[in-house]
């Protein structure tokens, strides 16, 4: 099935799901939201699914939220997607390479199993923007790599290359490009050859410790993203994006005499 966002298949306990604006290295609009809260939600339902493997069309993974698309429901379908992602509750493979920026990082910290390619040009862009993390991140990238490092990465929002990825524990492992989704096809039928109800009581094991710092990182994160949204740095970056310069966020500090 193919829709204007999404590519999605399914095939031998594997479903794949492909994010499919390639033009927009596939930047999330409210369609692609819903899209990917809807094909997760449907295969966590679909007792023929044994594993997903997410990935992106065009040579990019994804340049996270697209800052050009109305969102006609306000945050729902950011809400829907992420609570999809973390009620999953079967393995899930990312496959990324290219851009990986925002959502399009946080997100492959709810996967279970990253493979990258030296392509990677990953960031979490939050601070820069004037913004706080997302996609309870904040907890999840401590969670993978350990609070110093995950602190560093926040803090600075620098550029992850795939050294960088595989080295902090990001990626499980970076691979030729041309080997990308052979590697995660290849992983996906090793899983899906195992029955589904093992799979997800792995997975709970798994995720079970993890649980309640997911919920309170997403109650923090929304609490301070309505907070930053719109405030004077958040707007000087935008205009500094949309005029493709540097923000200058000294301008806006209040000296006091």
């Amino acid at each position: 099935m193919t829709t204007e966002c999404l590519d999605i298949n399914q095939e031998n306990g594997i479903k794949t799901i492909i994010m499919n604006r390639p033009k927009k290295k596939n930047a999330l609009n409210e369609e692609a939201f819903y899209g990917l809260a809807n094909a997760l939600n449907s295969a966590r339902e679909d007792a023929q699914v044994n594993v997903v493997v997410l990935a992106g069309a065009g040579g990019n993974f994804c340049s996270g939220m697209d800052l050009s698309a109305k969102f006609e429901d306000g945050s729902k379908a950011y809400d829907d997607c992420v609570a999809a992602f973390i009620a999953f509750d079967k393995p899930i493979i990312a496959a990324i390479n290219g851009i990986a920026i925002g959502g399009g990082a946080t997100m492959a910290l709810h996967c279970d199993v990253v493979y990258v390619t030296p392509s990677l040009k990953m960031r979490m862009p939050f601070v820069n923007l004037g913004l706080v993390p997302e996609f309870a991140s904040s907890y999840m990238l401590q969670a993978n790599i350990g609070a110093r490092k995950a602190a560093e990465l926040m803090y600075t929002a620098k550029w992850i290359t795939a050294e960088m990825a595989e080295d902090l524990g990001i990626a499980t492992a970076c691979v030729a490009e041309d080997e990308l989704m052979n590697k995660a096809m290849a992983t996906a039928a090793e899983i899906a050859q195992w029955p589904v109800n093992a799979l997800q009581a792995t997975k709970q094991c798994l995720k079970q410790a993890h649980s309640t710092h997911i919920q309170e990182a997403m109650d923090i994160e929304n609490k301070l993203m309505h907070q930053q949204a719109g405030s004077e740095e958040n707007i000087e970056a935008i205009m500094a994006f949309m005029e493709k310069r540097e923000p200058d966020f000294k301008k806006l500090i209040n000296h006091v005499d």
